[in-house]
This record gives C-alpha cells, structure tokens and sequence, in this order.
C-alpha cells in the first residue's frame, strides 16, 4: 500500500541533511564523505522507493490522481495502510540503512588497507 514511502521519507531527510552539512565548514575527508557515501544512501533508499512505488502502481495500489494511495479512499483501510507503513516501511528504510552501513565499514576498511600496503617495487 505505502511502505514505500517510508524509505523515501528517510531519502529527503537525508538528502536535506547532507545539503546542511555540506554549508557547514567542514574538513575535506569529511566533505568528501558526504558527497560519496551518504550519496551511496540517497541512491539506494531513492531507487528501492522508486522500483517499490511502480510495484505498487502496477498492482493497482497507488494511482496516478488524488488521493493516490488507494487505501485513502475508504476509511477502513487507512488503519492497515498506516499498520504496513509502521512494520513494513520501518523495516525496509532500516534494512537499508544497516546495508549502507555494512558496505560503508567494508569500504573504509579497504581503504584503510590499501594505505598500509606499501608501494610495489615495479616487479623486481
């Protein structure tokens, strides 16, 4: 019905939040963290709500005019729609959110590996 809209509310916050940080004056590696993996969890919380609201769209869930969601049309369903937010739209948007951190803590792990690796010496 409308758990997509969860992850996609978690997007615009923290797309909101990153522009705020990125005025403030902040130090380059914290800088280019936010462009590039906080962008990575704009980008998968964007795309997931994305493919979830055509889903939705094709089984006839959500329309294209007002009120869009189709639970809002009678008001028995709104309590099972807002139900499916608060389990299945909670647990996708932290899903995600613990996946982003997994592949960030892997990321700089590796990077932090390959700066203690010293410089070959050409193959000699």
């Amino acid at each position: 019905m409308a758990c997509f809209t969860v992850p996609l509310a978690e997007a615009v916050i923290v797309s909101a939040a990153k522009k705020v940080a990125k005025k403030a004056h902040c130090s380059e590696k914290t800088l280019d963290f936010i462009d590039k993996k906080v962008g990575w969890l704009e980008k998968m919380l964007y795309g997931g709500s994305a493919l979830l609201a055509v889903e939705h769209l094709y089984h006839g869930e959500i329309s294209v005019f007002p009120p869009f969601l189709t639970a809002l049309n009678t008001p028995e369903e709104i309590p099972v729609m807002l139900h499916e937010m608060a389990t299945s739209g909670v647990a996708m948007a932290l899903l995600v959110t613990a996946v982003w951190g997994i592949i960030v803590g892997v990321s700089s792990a590796l990077e932090r590996s390959r700066k203690q690796v010293p410089a070959s010496d050409g193959g000699r």
